[in-house]
């Protein structure tokens, strides 16, 4: 089996303690806003020193979860379900499991709209071939 590591969808950062928000921005692209969104929404916890936010290496992990989530689509929601599941002490088993069902119900949900778009195009394209020749027999 894999190590955990082999999961991970960062490169560990085994030369920092703790990253700054103005770090977690540049490298994941994110203001600070939505990373100060994602703290108000519980996702992540950044430690406070005064009033500077300290990030640790879980927070920079749950935050490449959150927006490879975003990315496919998954709500907020369903995304703390899968983020709090890692806490739950079976080795992260039940978010992985529960992760692969979420992401294979997210698959044929888009294949389906896939299909619905190509329909659509299809359908267009029919319409477009139908009418344009009656284009060139129009006089002005």
């Amino acid at each position: 089996m894999p190590s955990l590591a082999a999961y991970a969808p960062i490169d560990p950062r085994p030369d920092r303690e703790a990253f700054s928000i103005s770090d977690l921005s540049s490298e994941f692209g994110v203001t600070a806003r939505a990373l100060r969104f994602y703290e108000d929404e519980g996702l992540i916890s950044p430690e406070r020193r005064g009033t500077t936010r300290v990030y640790s290496h879980r927070d920079r992990a749950r935050l490449a979860w959150i927006l490879r989530g975003k990315r496919v689509g998954f709500s907020l929601g369903e995304i703390r379900e899968l983020l709090d599941l890692y806490d739950i002490g079976d080795g992260r088993r039940s978010q992985r499991s529960a992760t692969i069902a979420r992401c294979r119900d997210r698959i044929a949900l888009l294949d389906a709209q896939k299909h619905d778009i190509d329909a659509a195009i299809a359908e267009l394209s029919q319409f477009i071939a139908l009418i344009e020749p009656g284009l060139d027999h129009q006089k002005d």
